[in-house]
Order: structure tokens, then sequence, then C-alpha cells
């Protein structure tokens, strides 16, 4: 087991990784789209979601650092870092290493919402749909333990979940959208006056 040690640990950590992610992006939804009630919510609801995406990266950190000191299967830093260069299944690895510039993304600019626009944070955070997906296809088509009925149970049920979430979001957005074009106008804010 000491020769395959590296293997096994990358191994895990890319299926913790993405089971953090299917979490991540399940709570996130079910936030985003009051399913879970139309009052505000707890900070530790939100919280939960941020602290399970960093464990998502933290697991996704292991899973790459451990591939380099794997010597069952050999990949250069070049090879991890850079889409398509590597032999060893080069499209699957390569939407692996794209998931993981995502997954940056959405973490740092989620580090950063206070100081970023609304805008430019929703845009950035969006990259957890293809991101999933990405990650999703990466696991089934390269991770050696893709073919256990458990995993892929499992991915498929997460998978399923994440669907139903993202349907709903969607709903509750057209809600929305149809509720702010039906509400009457605001009326003018009248500045008060100053002596």
């Amino acid at each position: 087991m000491t020769n395959h040690l590296w293997w096994y640990i990358a191994r895990s950590g890319g299926i913790v990784a993405w089971v953090m992610l299917a979490i991540s992006m399940f709570w996130g939804l079910a936030l985003s789209s009051r399913f879970l009630g139309k009052r505000p919510k707890p900070n530790w609801m939100l919280d939960l979601h941020r602290f399970v995406g960093g464990f998502a990266t933290v697991f996704t950190v292991i899973h790459v650092v451990s591939l380099l000191f794997d010597n069952y299967l050999t990949f250069t830093v070049t090879n991890l870092l850079v889409p398509f260069t590597g032999s060893y299944h080069t499209v699957a690895v390569a939407w692996g290493v794209i998931a993981l510039y995502m997954l940056v993304a959405v973490e740092i600019t989620s580090l950063l919402r206070k100081r970023l626009s609304k805008r430019a944070w929703r845009l950035t955070h969006s990259l957890s749909f293809p991101l999933f997906a990405l990650a999703t296809f990466h696991l089934l088509w390269v991770g050696s333990d893709r073919t256990t009925p458990l995993l892929r149970i499992g991915v498929l049920t997460a998978v399923a979940a994440v669907c139903v979430a993202t349907v709903m979001r969607l709903i509750q957005a057209d809600r929305d959208e149809i509720a702010a074009m039906n509400a009457p106008p605001k009326p003018p804010r009248i500045p008060p006056i100053s002596r």
C-alpha cells in the first residue's frame, strides 16, 4: 500500500472535493431559490455554503498536489496546470484543469464579494454551473472509481438534486421578474429640506 499511498490520497481527495462541490452547489441553489422559506436565513446557512465551497477547494488542492508525488502515474506541474498537455486521458484531465481554474475564480470572488460589484460577483459565481459539469465529467471519465456502483449512484443522486435545485432557482427567478414588472412604481423620494 505504501507504494501507492499518494495515488490513494489523490483519488480520495478528488472524490471528497467533488462531493463538497456538489453539496455547495445544492446548498447555494437552495438558499437563492428560497425553497427553504422566504424569510431571511440565519447567517450560519450562508456560512455553511461558503465553508463547504472552501473545503471543495482544499480537497482539490490535495488531489492535485498528491498527483505530483504519485509514482503510479506520472504527472508534471505542466500536466496538472495546463489543459491538454498530458498523455493520460488528455481531454478528461483537461476538463479537470479547467474546472480547477473555475473553482479558484469562484472562491476568490466569493472571498472578495464585498469589494466587487454585484454584477461582477454574480457573473463569476455563475461559473459554478460549468464548473460542476466539468468536474462531474472529469470524475466519470478519468476517476479510478468511476465504475464503482456506489460512486455511480452517488453521482446520479447528486446530479439529480443539483438539476432539481437549478430548475427551482430558474422558476423563482421568473417569479421574481414577473413580480417586479407587476409591482406598482415606487414614489419618488423627496430629500429633506435643510435649514
